[in-house]
């Protein structure tokens, strides 16, 4: 059995060998799992082809264009509107300024000549019939005065929009 004794403790040297080997292996692998997803590659972004792309841009502007032209339509009317708006004021203003003018002009305002107008009327006595009667002619004139300046007022209004109406018809055709 001599003969045996090295080939046994050639086999024990290899079996301890082979069970530090095993160790440090199983050291080594015991972390493969944690490794392989740490290095598993994830995508996050997705590569889209650039005609795909400007595909999708041409669909949205499609899509989108009608309605911008809707809204650039309706602000524009809007504004429009709003110019009309301005100009009756400015006519409405003028009106009442050259009221005011004329009221001013004739160094009377407007209720002081009613008040003269009824003073006299008091002072000649409700039976003078030519005093009633030219109370009576002045007020319709004072009547008639601010009907005319209304009214020219309101032709400048109307000539200022028909103007300005057939300007736009002119800028969209």
């Amino acid at each position: 059995m001599a003969t045996l004794g090295p080939a046994v403790s050639s086999l024990r040297a290899s079996l301890v060998l082979l069970d530090s080997s095993i160790s440090i292996l199983d050291d080594g692998v015991s972390d493969f799992p944690r490794l392989r997803k740490v290095l598993q590659t994830q995508q996050h972004f997705e590569l889209v082809p650039e005609t795909t792309l400007k595909a999708a841009q041409q669909s949205l502007a499609d899509d989108i264009s009608p309605a911008i032209e809707q809204l650039l339509s309706t602000a524009e009317s809007y504004m429009n509107q709003l110019a009309r708006k301005e100009q009756s004021l400015k006519a409405r203003h003028e009106l009442l300024e050259g009221r005011l003018g004329t009221q001013k002009s004739s160094g009377l305002s407007q209720p002081s000549k009613y008040r003269a107008t009824a003073a006299a009327g008091r002072s000649a006595g409700p039976s003078d019939p030519k005093a009633l009667q030219m109370k009576r002619l002045q007020q319709k004139k004072d009547q008639l005065q601010f009907a005319i300046e209304r009214l020219e007022l309101q032709g400048k209004q109307k000539e200022r929009e028909l103007r300005k109406s057939m300007a736009f018809v002119k800028a969209e055709g």
